[in-house]
């Protein structure tokens, strides 16, 4: 989209274009919706039709994951998180400028896929947002990322005020479809098995005349690669089927990694050591220690803390830096004062870096609970 058609859009819906001024984007608030029921890895690899000889437990780090039960999908999952985030808010539903879903999977009434209209549209008339623009945006695992990378260029220029972005991840199908094929570790829907559903939604609004809030926002598409990992409608039934060649897509991301992450740094005229808390996209505990082991090294350091947030998560997708960054705000663990940094590895390949202050973020969490 065009920056003017996103300005005829936005000047229609009534809020008028303002000069650029001397304010920032931050992100506001953060919203979660998890679903109750979980599914442990021993119980999922029990469902493997050729009893498959893999400790996914032990070769991922990850013990259990969120699935959604009936009545649960992308939409409700996306809606709840958004109601989430704005009981977190100085904001009401009112006063969203715009609405940007960014899920991979669209799916409504259980597994039927929504194509039209974007799921956008139904998240903002479920809040009662009718005045926000709104459109959907997909970007594999970095979607989340995406969606505040634009809000953040649309805020700094002064065409908003404030803006939402929202994922709901109903993903766990692709696992109940490749227990019917996985054999062994070498197998291309092994990485299927990672996956765990949940919903995240940010607000990001502005601030003036401070250092605070988002300081950078770095994406890079490394487009020849984009084959090694592909979704697809599963043959055979509802949902869909991933086959990633996994162990090739880590070596890229990682290879790719360090110029993004640099420059994402230098944007914000921080240094690797400055960044207290790391949350990186959540695969497995090995792909994450050899990230670490790499980026250490070229970047000549590394962030104070890393988060892993795998064990009762698995991997959910678009949302997965959120539900980190949920749980780190609700447990007290961040300071007004603390420097974060979300790196996004996703299929296409799709490397990112949003590196933020956390401000009031921290303690309008803690006392909201």
């Amino acid at each position: 989209m065009s920056e003017t058609a996103v300005n005829d859009a936005v000047e229609a819906g009534g809020k008028p274009r303002e000069a650029a001024g001397n304010w920032r984007s931050r992100i506001e608030s953060v919203g979660v919706r998890l679903p109750e029921q979980r599914l442990a890895t021993d119980e999922l690899m029990g469902r493997c039709r050729r009893a498959a000889r893999v400790d996914l437990a032990s070769l991922t780090g990850i013990r259990e994951r969120r699935v959604c039960r009936e009545g649960e999908d992308s939409l409700s999952l996306g809606v709840d998180a958004a109601w989430d985030c704005l009981a977190r808010s100085r904001h009401s539903p009112a006063d969203l400028d715009v609405l940007i879903s960014c899920s991979i999977s669209k799916y409504v009434d259980g597994l039927s896929y929504r194509f039209e209209p974007a799921l956008s549209l139904s998240i903002k008339e479920a809040l009662g947002a009718s005045q926000c623009f709104n459109f959907d945006v997909t970007n594999a695992c970095a979607g989340m990322l995406t969606g505040i990378s634009i809000l953040d260029a649309m805020l700094r220029a002064g065409q908003i005020r404030c803006g939402m972005v929202v994922s709901g991840e109903y993903i766990t199908h692709i696992a109940d479809n490749a227990v019917r094929s996985v054999r062994s570790i070498a197998s291309r829907q092994l990485a299927s098995l990672t996956v765990g559903d949940a919903g995240a939604a940010v607000i990001v609004d502005r601030v003036e005349g401070t250092d605070q809030g988002i300081a950078a926002c770095e994406l890079v598409t490394i487009a020849e690669h984009s084959g090694l990992c592909i979704g697809k409608p599963f043959r055979n039934g509802p949902g869909g089927v991933m086959h990633t060649r996994a162990k090739k897509l880590h070596q890229e991301a990682i290879a790719h990694g360090s110029p993004v992450i640099q420059r994402a740094l230098d944007r914000a005229g921080w240094e690797i050591e400055d960044v207290d808390v790391l949350i990186p996209h959540q695969t497995s505990v090995r792909a994450l220690r050899a990230g670490q082991k790499h980026f250490t090294a070229t970047l000549g350091g590394w962030a104070r803390e890393m988060v892993n947030n795998l064990d009762s998560f698995g991997n959910t997708a678009s949302t997965t830096h959120f539900v980190a960054l949920h749980r780190y705000l609700r447990e007290g663990r961040l300071r007004p004062e603390s420097r974060v940094m979300l790196l996004g590895f996703a299929s296409g390949i799709v490397i990112g870096g949003l590196v933020f202050h956390v401000g009031e973020l921290g303690g309008d969490h803690v006392r909201a609970g």
